[in-house]
C-alpha cells in the first residue's frame, strides 16, 4: 500500500519497536547525598535489582563497585581463576578481592560506605550513582562530571576503536 510502512520482506504493516530493558539491567544516573555517618541512599530501581544485599568494591578510573551477590559470585570466580604466576592477575585480585565488602540496606534503603572505600573514591558530599549494565558505580560527583566530560568528547574516537574490534 502506499504511503504505509510495511516490515522489511513480509510486506506487513511495521511496528514500532520499544527499546529492550533486559531484567535486572542496571541503568541510569542518579545523585544522592553521602551523609555524616557515611550512609549513601541507592536509588529504589536499582534495589530491586539488587536484592537483600550487594558487594561493594573498588572499582577502576576513581570510583566504587557495586554488585549483586549473583553477579560478585560471578567476577569473583572470573578474578580467581586468572593465572597466579603473573604479576598483572595478583595485583587485579587484590585491588578488586581485598576492597570487597558485602553491604546491606537499611529500612531506608541506604548502604554503609566503609572508610577505606570513601577514600579510594575521593567521595565528599555529592555522590553519582550510575547503572553500568551489571553494576552500579558510585562517583564523586566532581570526579563524575570531569570523567563524563572527557567520555563524551571522546565518544565517537572510542566507538570507532569497538568498531574496528568488531565490538560494535
Amino acid at each position: 500500500m502506499p504511503g504505509r510502512a510495511t516490515g522489511a520482506c513480509s510486506g506487513v504493516p511495521a511496528k514500532a519497536v520499544a527499546p529492550v530493558i533486559l531484567p535486572g539491567m542496571l541503568i541510569g544516573e542518579h545523585t544522592h547525598n553521602l551523609d555524616p555517618k557515611k550512609r549513601l541512599s541507592i536509588p529504589a530501581k536499582f534495589r530491586k535489582e539488587l536484592g537483600d544485599g550487594a558487594v561493594l568494591t573498588r572499582g577502576l578510573d576513581g570510583c566504587l563497585w557495586l554488585f549483586p551477590s549473583a553477579q560478585w559470585a560471578v567476577l569473583a570466580q572470573r578474578v580467581s581463576d586468572l593465572p597466579m604466576a603473573q604479576s598483572d592477575s595478583r595485583s587485579f585480585a587484590r585491588l578488586l578481592l581485598s576492597g570487597a565488602t558485602e553491604v546491606q540496606f537499611d529500612s531506608l534503603g541506604r548502604i554503609l560506605v566503609p572508610d577505606y572505600l570513601k577514600q579510594y573514591a575521593s567521595l565528599a558530599r555529592e555522590v553519582v550513582i550510575t547503572g553500568v549494565h551489571t553494576r552500579l558505580e558510585l562517583w564523586d560527583k566532581g570526579a563524575w562530571n570531569q570523567y563524563k566530560t572527557k567520555l563524551e568528547k571522546n565518544g565517537d574516537a572510542i566507538a570507532q576503536k569497538l568498531g574496528d574490534l568488531g565490538t560494535i
